[in-house]
């Protein structure tokens, strides 16, 4: 018997630049969403278990919704985003560069917010909100 799905009232999106290769939007998609489940515990669902007893991480309990556009709408939903206080996590071009944590971090804090090179934002919070902060970017196909 089918359950009827769940809407959440909070929606989980990665908004990617269009330009990028297929593996940076894997593992930019990838750095996004590990920064919304340490910010909001809450979307993280109970660990998994398989008919034999082999345990598995837990993962998000609601849809991660992965979205494209150009450059300009990747900085107006930034902005928006910041403005609004929704949980918000960034990668930056100057990050495809850098080897690890520390060097990621330096390299974002170097750079003023109106000048961070984004290639990729994720966020987190009420539907509507992200909704409105996400307007104009396309399904990743």
């Amino acid at each position: 018997m089918a359950t009827e799905p769940v809407r959440f009232d909070t929606k989980i999106a990665v908004l990617l630049r269009e330009d990028l290769a297929t593996w940076q939007r894997l593992n930019v998609t990838a750095f996004l969403v590990s920064g919304i489940g340490t910010a909001a515990p809450e979307v993280v669902g109970e660990p998994y278990e398989d008919a034999d007893e082999a345990a598995y991480l837990a993962m998000f309990r609601q849809p991660v919704v992965v979205l494209e556009g150009a450059k300009d709408l990747l900085a107006a939903a930034h902005a928006k985003a910041l403005a609004r206080g929704l949980h918000l996590s960034v990668f930056t071009a100057e990050l495809f560069a850098t080897g690890n944590d520390e060097e990621n971090r330096a390299a974002v804090r170097a750079v003023p917010t109106a000048g961070l090179d984004l290639v990729g934002i994720g966020l987190h919070g009420p539907r509507n909100a992200v909704d409105r902060v996400v307007k104009g970017a396309r399904m990743h196909p």
